[in-house]
């Protein structure tokens, strides 16, 4: 039996019917939709809470980015193995899984103890982290292979259903970073890791007792070989978003975080929590324009007029433009003499460019893989996928903190801008 078998069921008619013809299809897509919109807003506040606490604690750049390697490192394991665990026990398992994971780990984060020593802190840390991008993998890569078999197939349905997904998530995520943020000057360290353990204990019990039919269940003969895809193209498409990803995260994570609190914090009590909040800002407006444009990219691009061909074209032009922010920004910084206002506020405002363009970059790649992949492999190819996705994260995370203790903001931005070259060769080898 395929994996894809428990959704060809037939009608009142006699004849057979998809799932996206059955109204349950619909309501399993706005179930796991509305979980993993709960998992990010913790995933987001998490990332805030953990980088912003132990940069007050003292930690170098470098540290903070020890703090989230086994959190990508895990992401990599995850989703290599996710796809294939989701073949066999079936999509709702792996997000239940990833949900009750990411509640463990909240509420072994607020075990920490203070008056641990620097590298017990971190080791705590990068362990509790690394629970966390489990939950997260197993839950992105449930959702995402989800829209592949809810999805309508007519009229551009899966381009639209994908990008509603990832846009809404990324904006939630944005959202996250400000509560994080907020919360940690608000409410301390430990209060706000239990009220989100606590809010995701709710969203669980709700979706265990109310998921509605319509995911598949798993096939018993599935093999792990199989999450090794020989298709070419998306081979090349997940190398490609390795480095896109890569791109973003070597200033994201650490560079521009850690630069806007040297620039924001006067060393105060007072000033250190204005930074938390206009840090939080930052990071959650741009989170969030990145997703309303990515959610908005099958209009952009005007995806229901154009063949699956056209737009494999329009990835290598969208992914070329994406590198002249980080260009302008990195030329910036070196010609001014340190921080300032008007320096500040160009890279505000080019970041912001850079996510919009990489909006659609994303938008694209996620229709990509759902639109290269067949249903009765989809958990397979996407969890290969996000493992690229994740390991672009980890290069990325490890690269932020190396090249900012290394040459500041400025080599961060011309690392990323390295990046998004080598993802513009990748995608140049994409076929139609």
């Amino acid at each position: 039996m395929g994996l894809c078998a428990p959704f060809d069921r037939r009608g009142a008619d006699g004849g057979r019917r998809s799932v996206s013809q059955r109204p349950d299809g619909f309501a399993a897509y706005v179930a796991v939709t509305a979980a993993y919109w709960a998992f990010m807003l913790t995933d987001g506040a998490l990332r805030m809470l953990v980088l912003l606490h132990f940069n007050t604690l003292g930690f170098s750049p470098v540290q903070l980015a020890y703090l989230f390697v086994l959190y990508e490192i895990a992401g990599v394991v995850t989703n290599l193995s996710a796809g294939w665990i989701a073949a066999r026990f079936g999509l709702t398992s792996t997000l239940y899984a990833g949900l009750a994971i990411q509640i463990a780990a909240l509420v072994a984060l607020a075990q920490l103890d203070p008056s641990w020593s620097v590298t017990a802190s971190v080791v705590f840390v990068m362990a509790v982290q690394g629970a966390s991008g489990v939950a997260k993998d197993l839950a992105k890569m449930s959702s995402k292979s989800a829209v592949k078999v809810l999805a309508p197939e007519e009229g551009g349905s899966l381009f639209r259903w994908v990008a509603v997904l990832t846009g809404s998530k990324n904006a939630v995520k944005g959202f996250g970073f400000l509560v994080g943020a907020g919360s940690l000057a608000l409410f301390g360290f430990v209060p706000s890791v239990l009220g989100m353990a606590a809010m995701l204990a709710v969203i669980l019990v709700a979706i265990l007792w109310k998921m509605p039919a319509g995911l598949p269940q798993g096939r018993k003969d599935a093999k792990f070989k199989e999450v090794f895809s020989k298709n070419r193209n998306i081979n090349w498409l997940s190398a490609a978003r390795l480095f896109l990803f890569g791109a973003r995260d070597v200033w994201f994570v650490v560079g521009i975080p850690i630069y806007f609190y040297s620039v924001l914090s006067d060393g105060t009590p007072e000033g250190q929590r204005a930074a938390f909040f206009m840090i939080g800002i930052f990071m959650a407006i741009w989170v969030i324009l990145y997703g309303a444009v990515q959610a908005s990219a099958p209009k952009v691009l005007r995806a229901d007029k154009r063949s699956r061909g056209d737009l494999v074209s329009a990835s290598s032009f969208w992914v070329g433009i994406l590198i002249i922010a980080p260009l302008v920004l990195t030329a910036a910084v070196l010609l001014t003499d340190g921080p300032s206002t008007g320096l500040t506020t160009l890279i505000v405002f080019g970041l912001l460019v850079f996510g919009a363009i990489f909006a659609v970059n994303s938008a694209l790649h996620s229709y990509l893989i759902l639109a290269f992949t067949d249903k009765e492999r989809v958990t397979m190819d996407v969890g290969f996928y996000y493992m690229a996705n994740a390991a672009g994260r980890l290069v990325g995370t490890v690269a932020s903190g190396l090249s900012y203790q290394i040459g500041g903001l400025a080599l961060c931005l011309a690392t990323a801008a390295a990046m998004i070259a080598a993802s513009w060769l990748c995608i140049r080898r994409l076929e139609p």
